[in-house]
């Protein structure tokens, strides 16, 4: 719980302070283009740290639940890949760099998958 409560937290930070710096500070240097690119990777930062949180405080209350960890992980490690491959992208202009990201998107589905699988059997 503690580990994912604290990768959600500093993902969360890390979303606001690298939204922050696209919007002001490479407004200037960065095409709309690749600004778009950035702010995707902005958005689903933030929003699978926000999942992540979900996941820290839903393990405490199911401490045997594996889907929940695997979710976590999915979640984690799908931000690093979708969102840092699309940070690289679109600093780089490296193309190449969107190949992986559908890699991160995919972690993303399964971690989602996990959860609602979790959700249906706690429930039932």
């Amino acid at each position: 719980m503690k580990l994912f409560l604290m990768l959600g937290s500093i993902s969360g930070f890390l979303s606001v302070a690298l939204g922050a710096f696209g919007a002001h500070a490479l407004k200037e240097k960065l095409d709309e283009y690749s600004l778009g690119i950035f702010h995707t990777g902005v958005t689903y930062q933030t929003t699978h740290a926000l999942a992540l949180i979900v996941v820290a405080f839903l393990i405490k209350w199911y401490p045997d639940s594996s889907g929940l960890t695997w979710a976590g992980w999915c979640f984690a490690i799908g931000t690093l890949i979708f969102s840092g491959s699309l940070y690289a992208l679109a600093a780089s202009g490296v193309k190449v760099l969107g190949a992986i990201t559908p890699i991160g998107g995919l972690l993303f589905l399964v971690g989602w998958a996990l959860l609602a699988i979790h959700a249906w059997k706690a429930v039932s």
